[in-house]
Parts: structure tokens; C-alpha cells; sequence
């Protein structure tokens, strides 16, 4: 990807918002959509400016930085000895949360009940392409189980489709369900163009996610420097932004907090806060 400077972020967003429809969801009864305008664009993207120029936030020591990552095993061979492995290496490291697969979501809660480690899971992975209602049963059997944070695909082919009234609905529902949890869209932007990444950003936070996020892992692409800086370009203060997806050590985690991530999402966890090397290579 070509190096984006501020004024073709700036482009891009404006050109994005003049282009969507932002009539009222007709999916989205009973919720008055938030309203976006250019001026209101402008305010959201006026806290990340800094964040693409030369002056950057500094990256967290080490010890620091464990509380950003989500201790993340996705694999679908992964057994109940590993998960309770990253459970351990989390509540030991003071990980952010481990992000694991739903079926071992009730085991890993059992694991870390009474430690501030949270536990994450996915929602429509990998391919976001199940239907709005699906993944709303989805997020609440998964809080049953005692998520405490999701991470949901968006759907793909409806945005490229431009299906923004589906999108929208899509993350709304998970957002709905989800209650007082945290909701990360990830927008698996490998698959998207510039244009395409700022309108899920902007829809994400439209319909009341908490964070957006960069990859499954599971694609042909993770996080890029350049894909964090232009997310949280769009979404300014009122998000977080998610780096995940081929992130394997401190250097490569501090590139990604400074260029705007205030979460990681990452396999290689314990090797990024220690001196140690990634034990597999799983692109997580």
C-alpha cells in the first residue's frame, strides 16, 4: 500500500461522507441513527491528525503494553490444554483479555473468574457472511458463557455490495445484543479498498461499536501501520482501534499503538512483552 498522508485521509472521508446515504436505518427501529455531517466528520477526525504526522504518541514500556493485547488463539485445532495455557499466560503477563473461539468461552471464564483478565470471543468469524440474526444469538449465548468482549466480522460482501442499510443493520444487532459489552467490528481491511475502509469505520461507530479492527488473522492480509493511522483518523477519539494480524513483537506493537491502536490483538503475545520468540507462526 502507497505511504497515505494527511490530505488524502482527508479526501477520502470527505468523499466517503458526501457519497453515503445516511437516511435512517429502516432496520434500526426504535434508535435514531447518529447524525453525520462534514463539520461533525471534521471534529471526529481532528484528535487523530497528530497521529499521522511526525510527532507520535510514545509506546508503552513492556510491562505496559500487556495491558493493550488480546491474547488472542483462534486456531480450529486448538484443544482445552492450550486454551488454558493462554489463560495462564494472561492472568500471569496481565493481559487485556484472551480472544478465543465461543465453544471455550464457559472454560476460560472458569479460568480466570477473579482475575481482571476478560474474556474475548469472535462472532461470525472468519468470513462475517452469516446473517444479522444469527450472529445477534450469537453474542447472547456467548455472554451467557461469560464474554465479556466480542469481536464481530462485519459483513464483507454486503459493504463491497454497497448494502450500507445490511451493514449498518448487521453491526446494530450485535451492538444490541451485547448489552454493556464491548463490541470490536472487525473490518478485515485487506479485502477493502481506502474508500471502503473509512465507510465501515464510519458505520461502525454510526451504530454504536466500540472499537473497529483491523483482520481475523484468517485472510490473506493483518494490520498494517497505514490501515491503524487511517482508522483512527476516521474515528478520532470516540473508538479504539484494533491492530491484529501478523503483529509478533514489541517493535512491530509500538509502530501500531503510535500509529493509533489502543488495543492488539496478537498470538505472539508473550514473546512481544519478553525477549522471547513467537512459538508458532499461526499470523495471528
Amino acid at each position: 500500500m502507497s505511504n497515505i498522508t494527511p490530505e488524502i485521509i482527508d479526501h477520502i472521508i470527505s468523499q466517503v461522507i458526501a457519497d453515503m446515504n445516511l437516511e435512517p436505518c429502516p432496520h434500526c427501529r426504535g434508535e435514531e441513527p447518529r447524525p453525520f455531517s462534514y463539520d461533525a466528520a471534521n471534529d471526529l477526525v481532528s484528535f487523530g491528525a497528530s497521529r499521522i504526522g511526525a510527532v507520535a504518541p510514545s509506546c508503552p514500556p513492556k510491562y505496559e503494553m500487556a495491558r493493550w493485547i488480546d491474547h488472542t488463539l483462534l486456531k480450529p485445532d486448538a484443544t482445552f490444554e492450550q486454551i488454558e495455557k493462554i489463560c495462564f499466560e494472561a492472568r500471569e503477563n496481565n493481559f487485556a483479555s484472551v480472544c478465543i473461539n465461543p465453544t471455550w468461552v464457559a472454560d476460560a471464564y472458569k479460568i480466570l473468574r477473579g482475575s481482571p483478565v476478560k474474556v474475548c470471543t469472535v462472532i461470525g468469524f472468519p468470513l462475517g457472511a452469516t446473517l444479522p440474526e444469527v450472529k445477534a444469538t450469537e453474542t447472547r449465548q456467548v455472554i451467557d458463557r461469560g464474554a465479556e468482549e466480542v469481536d464481530m466480522v462485519i459483513n464483507i460482501g454486503a459493504l463491497k455490495s454497497g448494502n450500507l442499510e445490511l451493514v449498518e443493520h448487521d453491526i446494530r444487532s450485535v451492538v444490541r445484543a451485547a448489552g454493556r459489552r464491548t463490541v470490536k467490528v472487525i473490518l478485515e481491511t485487506c479485502l477493502l479498498s481506502d474508500e471502503e475502509k473509512v465507510t465501515a469505520s464510519v458505520i461502525s461507530q454510526r451504530a454504536g461499536a466500540n472499537f473497529v479492527k483491523t483482520s481475523t488473522g484468517f485472510s490473506k492480509g493483518g494490520a498494517t501501520v497505514a490501515d491503524v493511522a487511517l482508522m483512527r483518523k476516521v474515528v478520532g477519539h470516540t473508538m479504539g482501534v484494533k491492530a491484529s494480524g501478523g503483529v509478533r513483537s514489541y517493535e512491530e506493537a509500538c509502530k501500531m499503538v503510535e500509529a493509533g491502536a489502543t488495543r492488539i490483538g496478537a498470538s505472539a503475545s508473550v514473546a512481544i512483552v519478553s525477549n522471547g520468540k513467537p512459538e508458532s507462526d499461526s499470523g495471528y
